[in-house]
């Protein structure tokens, strides 16, 4: 009787402990996917080539910091949207691989990260924030002059925006099947009806009508690189596997770049 009722305990108190960690999970899943590196307003960025800041309040209120490499004659541009970490203070010194492809590159701090303003709470703002971004970035350039290269948790709302746009390409760097299938493989006993990011890449892609191309690193510890396979192999999309290329500094990988200026410059 004694053991039952312990049994009985413990039980108890093995279930109240599991809600407990979903509860957690289900309101502060930001700190889990987001690692942002604040900037002081006043901080002055330095890179080795010529480049525009600018500040851009969308339609959710937020001041969206921005940097602009621009180029003489260039061919269009690349809107590159980055990982779960850092800032524009070393994501800015990405542009030095795309710069030598022809075309000017902008890239975006989200919510949070660097200069912008408050904070990623809901995946529909963070998805309004970049659509507002794209919209703008159509005032300068046409949209087949556009390339989207997201990298990382920067894949997802790539695809998202190319659902929703007709850009002239899009480039997935280490990109993620969904953000579900990536619980089920790091948290397989944890609901996923609890996530509130999906970044659901399998449905974006879907909807895309722009040329789509895949790269990801063999020794990528990450993101496994069986999230692009199965991507590649759903919507027969060209892949190239990056020998010995972990999740980092992926935008320097000379395969990717030699694989890149023939996409681009064909």
């Amino acid at each position: 009787m004694l053991l039952k009722k312990l049994l009985k305990t413990i039980l108890i108190i093995a279930i109240g402990g599991y809600l407990v960690i979903c509860g957690l999970l289900y309101f502060y899943q930001e700190s889990l996917l987001f690692f942002p590196e604040k900037l002081e307003k006043d901080f002055q960025f330095e890179f080795k080539h010529k480049f525009v800041e600018r500040d851009i309040v969308t339609s959710t209120g937020h001041s969206i910091n921005t940097l602009l490499f621009p180029q003489e004659n260039a061919k269009g541009v690349i809107l590159y949207l980055h990982g779960n970490g850092g800032s524009l203070k070393s994501v800015g010194n990405v542009s030095e691989h795309f710069l030598p492809l022809g075309y000017d590159v902008f890239m975006v701090d989200y919510a949070g990260y660097g200069k912008s303003s408050d904070e990623i709470t809901q995946q529909e703002e963070w998805f309004e924030d970049m659509q507002f971004i794209y919209d703008d970035l159509k005032n300068s350039y046409s949209e087949d002059e556009i390339v989207i290269i997201g990298y990382s948790i920067g894949t997802g709302v790539a695809s998202y925006l190319a659902s929703q746009n007709n850009p002239a390409q899009l480039i997935l760097h280490a990109p993620y099947y969904s953000m579900t299938d990536m619980m089920q493989r790091n948290y397989p006993i944890i609901p996923t009806f609890i996530l509130r990011y999906e970044l659901a890449t399998n449905e974006y892609l879907k909807k895309v009508n722009a040329p789509v191309y895949l790269f990801h690193g063999d020794k990528d510890k990450v993101i496994p690189v069986e999230s692009s396979v199965m991507l590649s192999e759903e919507f027969n999309l060209p892949f190239t596997k990056l020998e010995n290329q972990g999740h980092g500094n992926m935008a320097a990988n000379r395969t990717a770049l030699a694989q890149l200026n023939a996409i681009l410059n064909d």
